[in-house]
């Protein structure tokens, strides 16, 4: 076998490893995305945003930490809290999900859900689920529950009963610490805790669509405490605009992605 030849056996076999561990670290079709900002709204940067819904103009949200948390309805353009209510002081809030007229609110660790009537918040029922609650979402017709593992419950928004799981990957690796989450054009948008990252995740597969990297989208200067990260996803579909904030920030930004070259 000739130099040329060896030479173009060793390129053809560096291809093939390469396309391999590509395969198995799940970077091989992965689409990544930054962002565009459209435009920034202001935020109440006492609220330790936990849960976020846009619906027909108002922004709801889900707020937390033991004696703060909450949940409201907030006019976008001004930050104004037009509506609240508090939990319990004992109560740490969490995600918040929009479905048939009524509010989906988990907290951490106390195992209580609440669901409250959309227009007035009245309390309409309590629910019990096992383990944390961390982020929820619904695709119109169920409810998507995270806990801070890689998996993510689906639950009857009647019964609140578990009707399966959804193991989140990407290639091989399971996704640790999902936070908040937003469904939007059929994926799950979610939140990776103490990251600047979106993962877009398949709710048939449970594999990892793509990621959007945030990083940089919130000043360091504004990141007052170790805890003022980002968390808070939701969708205008008739505006086709995504809105992102976090713990403890002063601003909610409307961005459209770009795929990264």
């Amino acid at each position: 076998m000739g130099l040329s030849s060896i030479c173009f056996f060793l390129v053809l076999a560096g291809s093939l490893l390469a396309t391999q561990t590509a395969k198995k670290t799940g970077t091989a079709s992965v689409p990544e995305y930054t962002y565009k900002i459209v435009k920034a709204y202001p935020h109440d940067p006492e609220a330790y945003t936990q849960g976020l819904v846009y619906e027909d103009g108002y922004l709801y949200e889900g707020t937390g930490l033991n004696g703060r948390s909450s949940l409201r309805k907030v006019r976008l353009e001004t930050g104004e809290v037009l509506q609240r209510v508090d939990l319990p002081p004992e109560l740490f809030g969490e995600g918040i999900a929009l479905l048939g007229g009524k509010v989906f609110q988990l907290t951490w660790k106390a195992g209580t859900g609440f669901i409250y009537d959309a227009r007035d918040f009245h309390l309409l029922r309590k629910f019990s689920y096992p383990g944390e609650g961390w982020g929820l979402t619904t695709d119109g017709h169920l409810l998507y529950m995270s806990d801070g593992t890689p998996e993510i419950r689906v639950l009857n928004p009647e019964t609140l009963k578990e009707v399966r799981r959804i193991k989140v990957h990407d290639g091989d690796s399971p996704v640790q610490e999902l936070n908040e989450l937003e469904f939007i054009h059929g994926e799950i948008f979610a939140n990776v805790w103490q990251t600047d990252r979106i993962a877009r995740i398949s709710p048939r597969t449970g594999k990892v669509a793509g990621w959007i990297d945030l990083s940089g989208i919130l000043s360091p200067m504004y990141r007052r405490t170790p805890d003022a990260v980002l968390n808070g996803i939701a969708y205008d579909p008739q505006g086709k605009q995504l809105f992102v904030t976090g713990k403890l920030w002063p601003n909610i930004f409307g961005i459209t992605l770009v795929k990264k070259q």
